[in-house]
Formats: structure tokens, C-alpha cells, sequence
């Protein structure tokens, strides 16, 4: 072997040994710490759980508290809610905030006597519920064309007690049950609608015919002298 190549040989072991020797020194060297990670502002859609949107409807059943779950009149008002309609709503207090507080609906539902009001699972038992408003009620026994309007009654002023339980029992077709008892003499004689519908507190039930029997598609009445009802007298007097 001659100079030159001793020399190419020699260089060539001291660039392997230096490699080497990098090599061990960075696998034996303590890592670097890594600076922190930051926090970072990801796109957002806002609060996923939907606390509000806006004040939405509530659904009451006057049903499911009295007969469901034998509460009396007196058991809300007037301690609780005036016996007028809409004179809560005109307080301008009557939310969720006074209800978690215990007022209103909230002097029950409490989670002890009743759901709470915060609970997010009771929600739609007032808020969502199928309920329906209370509806028109027509009577198709023993005739087939009086119409009765619960809110034309509430708006001027009557409550609940007005009638329940003393005229009419609180439960749909109590009173066409028994179609023998609820009969035009039974009003005349101050039973069922003849409680108020006397002349006094009311027009007497046996004038303005029409307000009643009316309005029934295809049972529409007659009235006066002429009417007819399975071969009585209806209209006993001229109106």
C-alpha cells in the first residue's frame, strides 16, 4: 500500500469515528423541553345545550291538577294565581326566575312536592306538551247542535268554581250521560246552564235560542213556536 492510499484510509476511519461518536452524543444528550402548548380559539356554534331561545308557550291542565291529582280550587287561588285571566301575565314577573324562586307554579314544583322547574329532562310537560286548548264543547246528547264556549265565560270573569262542581261535574260527557236529567226543563228549572241562565245573572235559558243552538253544521234548530224537539215544545216562549 503506498502513501496515498494509507492516507485515503486514515481520513476515511476518522470521518467514520466522528459520525459514530455524533451519533452517540445525541442519543445520550437530554432532550430539549418543548415550550407549552398554546390554547387555540377553534371555530364555534355557540353553546350546544339550549338554555332559551325565547319565551315560548306553556301548556296548564286544570284536569291532571284537580282530578289527577285532587287538588281544589283554593289549593292555587288566590294565594297563588288571581282568579282572573291573564292578571299573572300582567304582573310582568311571572318567568322562570320567579318559579325557581318558589312563586307561581314554583310554590309546588319544587322537587319535593312536585318536578322541579329546573329540571331540564320537566321541561316539555309544560313546554312542548301535546296538550291542546281547552276546546269548544258541543253536545250531542239529547240534541246535537248546543255549542259551549269555555273562553267566552273565563273572559268575563268567571272561574273554575262558577260552575264545577256544583253545576257541571269536572269531566267530559258527565252531563250527556244522563241525556233523561240534562234536558231544556232542567235548565228552566235552574239546573246545569239554568244555574246562571236564570233571567238575573244571565239571559234566561229559554230565550235567545240561537246563541246556543246554532252553528252545528247540518243540525242547525229552529226557533221560536216552531221548533221541535221529538215532538216537544223547545221554544216555550216568543223570542
Amino acid at each position: 500500500m503506498n502513501t496515498k492510499t494509507k492516507i485515503l484510509a486514515a481520513l476515511g476511519l476518522l470521518v467514520a469515528a466522528g459520525v459514530l461518536c455524533t451519533a452517540d452524543i445525541q442519543a445520550t444528550a437530554p432532550t430539549a423541553a418543548q415550550p407549552p402548548a398554546q390554547d387555540k380559539q377553534f371555530e364555534s356554534y355557540g353553546q350546544t345545550q339550549v338554555i332559551a331561545v325565547e319565551p315560548v308557550k306553556e301548556m296548564f291542565s286544570h284536569k291532571s291538577h284537580v282530578v289527577t291529582a285532587g287538588l281544589s280550587c283554593d289549593s292555587c287561588h288566590p294565594d297563588l294565581f288571581e282568579r282572573k285571566r291573564g292578571s299573572t301575565k300582567a304582573k310582568g314577573d311571572y318567568n322562570m326566575a320567579s318559579l325557581d324562586a318558589g312563586k307561581y307554579c314554583g310554590a309546588c314544583h319544587d322537587g319535593k312536592m312536585a318536578f322541579n322547574t329546573t329540571g331540564p329532562e320537566t321541561c316539555k310537560v309544560c313546554h312542548g306538551s301535546d296538550m291542546k286548548q281547552p276546546e269548544t264543547i258541543v253536545f250531542n246528547v239529547p240534541v246535537k247542535s248546543v255549542i259551549f264556549e269555555h273562553k267566552g265565560h273565563v273572559d268575563m270573569g268567571l272561574d273554575c268554581a262558577s260552575c264545577h262542581d256544583k253545576a257541571f261535574e269536572m269531566r267530559k260527557g258527565a252531563a250527556e250521560e244522563h241525556p233523561e236529567k240534562f234536558t231544556m226543563e232542567a235548565l228552566y228549572a235552574g239546573k246545569y246552564c239554568g244555574v246562571c241562565h236564570n233571567g238575573t245573572d244571565a239571559f234566561a235559558s229559554n230565550t235567545r235560542c240561537t246563541t246556543c243552538h246554532i252553528g252545528v253544521k247540518g243540525f242547525e234548530r229552529k226557533f221560536a213556536g216552531a221548533a221541535q224537539v221529538e215532538g216537544k215544545d223547545h221554544g216555550k216562549k216568543e223570542h
